[in-house]
């Protein structure tokens, strides 16, 4: 489960968030490229390559997307505060 204690600093502010590679609990961003290469509207890459949340989703079908790239993320790095 994605630590919200360990955000990615980059992430814009909202419910969905990614954590940094720096979380020791198992669930820190691999930089797999997942969510970004498949949700580039919403996820980006830091200079690092690991994930962050650029733009946070609005509608119901963007959040569907989000949704499903968070139950897509290998480590559980992505999160949603909501």
């Amino acid at each position: 489960m994605s630590n919200p204690k360990m955000k990615n600093s980059k992430n814009v502010p909202g419910k969905f968030y990614c954590t940094s590679p720096d979380d020791s609990s198992g669930s820190g961003c691999i930089a797999c490229g997942m969510c970004f290469g498949s949700t580039p509207d919403f996820f980006a890459e830091d200079e690092n390559g690991n994930a962050y949340v650029q733009k946070q989703p609005t509608t119901p079908s963007e959040i569907a997307e989000c949704e499903t790239a968070m139950g897509s993320c290998p480590v559980t790095s992505i999160g949603n505060n909501g």
